[in-house]
């Protein structure tokens, strides 16, 4: 009996869909879906037929078509795209389908009339990238219809298109005048609120066993859950997310319609017992990639994969669009800030923890204030910032700062007391005017709202070491380097590393932890006061006196008393830091 072959051939390939799709099923759904049904009667399986294109499939508002040529399959997009917009000249705006286009030219796998293979994905994705009204073909396409039409050709350069190996080179052609950008992307769509907004698309299935959509769509809503739960941040529903599944769409078209500012992307791959999930957070302003990662599992520990992926990717994804939200908020212009952009602009300067920095964080937060006198994460932060005025000798009033550090954080807590960064900001606070058990309280509240909430269990750390707990204190801050390990933040935690091991007697140890959070952050010179000190209990004393003349040089004003006024470990474990600075000729 012979054996069967794959049937392969090569073809031109043309996807496309309905842009802003979902918007006009909500708007309008009887009514998008009797519109889309008349263009296909009346016009667009005309244009097909005319140019000898095969129908292979329609998936509700897409259409993917077989040529026998490149030269047929783009004339066909440019005739559709500008039949299109003579048809909608007298539709309003918000109520006409526009379509989007892609065209590849490829090797295809063709099974029970269908056809598959990368030719297909190609085309999908181009389809996605363009603009509504534009068509948006490869460069092996390109190559096969360039002085063949009447069509000017924008080249868009290399692109790196979803889940395909290689990057592909665009071009790109407007029928009918179309310009960059596409009519009406900006006519219907969303405002940003005034936080951190994302949704989490449907994960791509790619593994070459059918039937694994339930793993993909197990972890979407447990990643959706889990961000739910940062007060923070503005959320889209998962039925809203899942009207995306299976169809390629452009993340700036996404971000429009649902008026996000973050897409988060993925897919799960399933090979025999072993398990891969890669995910990646995109800013749909841009389309600029901010994070990525990838997991790997088996499936006999499916559900701890699960829970330790939704934990990290939750943990991980706070920072990186905090960092983000600080670059689009440095891109807008002065006239435009608002209450929340003064306070994003902070940021950075608040969580660097030196002193000049902490001048800039508050300057920029009274604007803030200015504008809104009662925004908690403003009230909060400028509260840290007086807290760290205090501990890190920034001041020569400590216990003005102290004060005026518990004042704000009242203030906030009154207005902002379930929010877990407010929350966690707060515990700080209360942590630097010797409020332990209230710190405490706060932090494990804000992990109770946001157990992935990677500074809070930094926080947390430190208030084990100030109550002398420093093996409890090592735990926090792994987790909060596990949780988060490319945070601004964590070079404290390499500061909390050391003085538990400071606590603990290890000094050596103690040593290479504030060394390395040094090296994280040099300009935070306050840290060598505790490399002095852990140097002189390890009897290095040459090198403790190194880091004394470099802490002098900052603080020329230094003193013993200074340091315990600021310290807010237990008075046996303050006056053995103090000892170990006496030893070295620093003035009480």
């Amino acid at each position: 009996m012979a054996e069967d072959r794959v049937q392969r051939r090569l073809t031109a390939i043309l996807a496309a869909d309905v842009a802003g799709y979902s918007r006009l099923i909500g708007d309008d759904e009887e009514g998008t879906l009797a519109r889309l049904k008349m263009h296909r009667r009346e016009f667009l399986d005309t244009k097909i037929a005319e140019h000898s294109g095969r129908i292979v499939k329609t998936t509700g508002d897409g259409i993917l078509i077989e040529f026998a040529s490149a030269v047929d399959a783009v004339r066909c997009a440019i005739a559709i795209q500008r039949g299109m917009t003579e048809r909608n000249a007298d539709v309003s705006q918000s109520t006409r389908i526009e379509f989007r286009i892609g065209v590849h030219i490829g090797d295809i796998v063709i099974e029970d009339g269908d056809i598959f293979g990368d030719g297909v994905n190609i085309a999908a994705r181009l389809e996605g990238i363009a603009d509504p009204g534009a068509v948006c073909i490869s460069e092996d396409a390109h190559r096969q219809v360039r002085g063949k039409l009447d069509a000017n050709f924008e080249d868009r350069g290399s692109q790196k298109l979803k889940n395909i190996a290689s990057p592909v080179r665009v071009y790109v052609i407007r029928p009918g005048g179309v310009p960059a950008g596409g009519p009406g992307i900006s006519r219907q769509h969303l405002e940003l609120p005034d936080k951190p907004s994302i949704v989490v698309l449907p994960f791509d299935n790619i593994s070459a066993e059918p039937g694994q959509d339930y793993l993909a769509d197990g972890i979407v809503e447990a990643i959706t859950a889990a961000l739910s739960r940062i007060r923070s941040f503005f959320v889209i529903a998962r039925q809203s997310a899942f009207t995306y599944k299976g169809r390629a769409v452009n993340v700036r078209d996404i971000g429009k319609e649902l008026g996000v500012a973050y897409v988060l992307e993925g897919s799960v791959q399933k090979g025999g017992n072993r398990l891969r999930i890669t995910a990646q957070l995109v800013e749909t302003e841009t389309g600029s990639h901010v994070w990525s990662s990838r997991y790997d599992g088996t499936m006999d520990d499916i559900f701890d994969l699960q829970d330790r992926i939704t934990e990290q990717l939750a943990g991980a994804i706070q920072p990186s669009i905090r960092i983000a939200e600080i670059e689009r908020s440095q891109r807008k212009r002065p006239q435009d800030l608002s209450c929340y952009d003064y306070t994003m602009q902070a940021m950075p300067h608040v969580w660097a923890l030196e002193k000049e920095e902490s001048t800039k964080a508050l300057d920029l937060l009274e604007k803030a204030l200015a504008i809104d006198p009662n925004y908690p994460l403003a009230l909060s932060l400028a509260g840290w910032c007086h807290a760290q005025r205090s501990v890190y000798n920034f001041v020569e009033d400590i216990a003005g700062s102290q004060a005026k550090a518990r004042a704000l954080a009242e203030r906030a807590a009154e207005l902002g007391g379930d929010d877990p960064i407010i929350l966690a900001v707060l515990g700080a606070v209360h942590t630097f005017v010797r409020n332990l058990g209230t710190a405490r309280i706060l932090l494990e509240r804000a992990l109770a709202l946001d157990p992935n909430a990677a500074w809070a269990w930094h926080r947390l750390g430190w208030v084990e070491n100030y109550s002398e707990r420093p093996r409890e204190a090592i735990g926090h801050f792994e987790r909060a380097l596990r949780l988060s390990p490319l945070d601004p933040m964590n070079f404290n935690n390499y500061v909390g590393f050391g003085s538990s091991y400071e606590l603990l007697g290890e000094y050596d140890k103690a040593v290479e932890m504030y060394r390395r959070g040094l090296q994280e952050r040099p300009n935070a010179r306050w840290l060598y006061r505790h490399l002095a000190g852990a140097l002189s209990g390890a009897g290095r004393i040459e090198e403790a006196n190194t880091a004394v003349a470099e802490l002098l040089r900052s603080y020329p004003d230094f003193t013993i008393s200074k340091f315990t006024q600021a310290m807010v470990f237990t008075f046996g474990a303050t006056d053995r830091m103090a000892e170990n600075l006496r030893r070295l000729g620093l003035p009480e």
